[in-house]
């Protein structure tokens, strides 16, 4: 299974991503502040989907955000409904 990693540019905006023999095929678009993780948008390769590669992206977000003590903030649909069916597991870090 392929490996998430992150890319964030000068001003901290950026994306945790998946690749897979060279090609992204999964990405998860992030914005970071002093105290918020904003996440916008989460897509996977159409030819991907269903293997569970949005919630290893997922995963990471959490425990990037955990790590650097940064309340999420789910624009992102995908989040946002994972964040509302598993609210036990995420309340330390979503900001309602």
């Amino acid at each position: 299974m392929s490996e998430v990693k992150l890319k964030l540019d000068a001003r901290k905006r950026g994306a945790f991503y998946l690749e897979e023999e060279g090609k992204q095929v999964g990405e998860m678009v992030i914005g970071v502040s002093e105290t918020a993780l904003t996440v916008y948008h989460t897509e996977v390769d159409e030819n991907m989907s269903g293997k569970g590669l949005a919630k290893l992206m997922l995963y990471e977000m959490v425990e990037y955000a955990r790590k650097h003590e940064l309340q999420v903030v789910p624009l992102c649909e995908y989040v946002h409904v994972q964040f509302k069916k598993h609210p036990d597991e995420y309340q330390d870090v979503w900001k309602k």
